[in-house]
């Protein structure tokens, strides 16, 4: 009677070693899942994030352009007003 007791517990707890064991498994599968799908999600955030950078720094580019020519432009009316001034003062 020993022995069956004995082997009846033994069993119980085997199996419910191998029950606990696949609930386990299934949590890790599960947070794998969860791991990989926040990866993939701040890789697209990243990617996101690159695009804006690479539009702003575009933006920055034209605007620098903009204010070069601009800034062209000034010196060459200042110097054409200034060239005018002078062909005045020698016509005087």
């Amino acid at each position: 009677m020993k022995k069956v007791i004995l082997s009846s517990i033994l069993m119980l707890s085997l199996s419910l070693s191998f029950v606990s064991c696949r609930e386990e498994a299934d949590k890790a599968k599960d947070a794998t899942e969860e791991a990989g799908d926040a990866m993939k999600e701040a890789g697209e955030d990243l990617e996101e994030m690159g695009d804006d950078a690479m539009d702003k720094a575009k933006e920055a580019g034209d605007d620098i352009k903009d204010a070069a020519n601009e800034a062209a432009d000034d010196i060459e009316d200042a110097a054409k007003d200034a060239s005018d001034k002078v062909k005045e003062a020698v016509d005087n």
